[in-house]
């Protein structure tokens, strides 16, 4: 049973839409005390970081103790933000801490030709990957997936997806139990199912 945080940063529907078409029974916890009976959890999210403040110490100490029980966690756009210490966008909220680093700004133009680019980086893009990951096994190297984000992780030493915008950021993540995904596995298509599918293996 996956455990869909809502802490009102939107996007439930189509991701629990997309875990039903990849067999997971899903539930909206009604609060911290309510991810005891979760198998694994899921912090998806869209918008500013400012949302993640609704994820105060009751919601930690419960997805931390469901982490020492060995139920599996991840984090999707915002809820992969959520993983690394905090945010420029937020600067007074302070993230989940597991994952190393800061996130920050995507920039405005292309490091080595000044050429612009827009922000939020919107559509679709290529991931690479540094190393291999059960979260992205047997997806091709080059594969595309969907972004919607002003915002991004940087390389970590759990970085296992990286896509490029101006900067290469962390597409990916993968360390022990926590995993996360900068882009929306629900609107990427074969990619986004694959993925979903190899992190619920992790759990069956």
């Amino acid at each position: 049973m996956i455990a869909l945080v809502d802490y009102g940063a939107g996007n439930l529907t189509s991701v629990r839409k997309v875990l039903g078409a990849v067999g997971a029974e899903v539930y909206t916890p009604s609060g911290p005390d309510d991810l005891a009976r979760a198998t694994g959890v899921i912090v998806p999210g869209v918008g500013h970081f400012e949302s993640t403040r609704s994820l105060g110490q009751p919601w930690r100490h419960a997805i931390l103790e469901r982490l020492e029980q060995g139920r599996p966690l991840l984090g999707i756009c915002v809820g992969l933000q959520w993983l690394f210490e905090g945010s420029t966008e937020a600067p007074g909220v302070s993230g989940f801490g597991v994952c190393r680093g800061t996130c920050d700004r995507l920039p405005d133009a292309e490091p080595s030709t000044g050429a612009r680019l827009k922000v939020p980086h919107m559509g679709w893009d290529t991931l690479a990957f540094p190393r291999p990951s059960r979260l992205f096994d047997g997806v091709p190297a080059g594969s595309y997936v969907y972004y919607a984000h002003s915002f991004a992780a940087p390389l970590a030493r759990g970085t296992v997806a990286t896509s490029s915008y101006g900067v290469e950021f962390t597409a990916g993540v993968e360390d022990g139990l926590v995993s996360g995904l900068q882009f929306h596995p629900e609107l990427s298509g074969t990619v986004g199912l694959r993925v979903l599918r190899n992190w619920l293996e992790g759990i069956r």
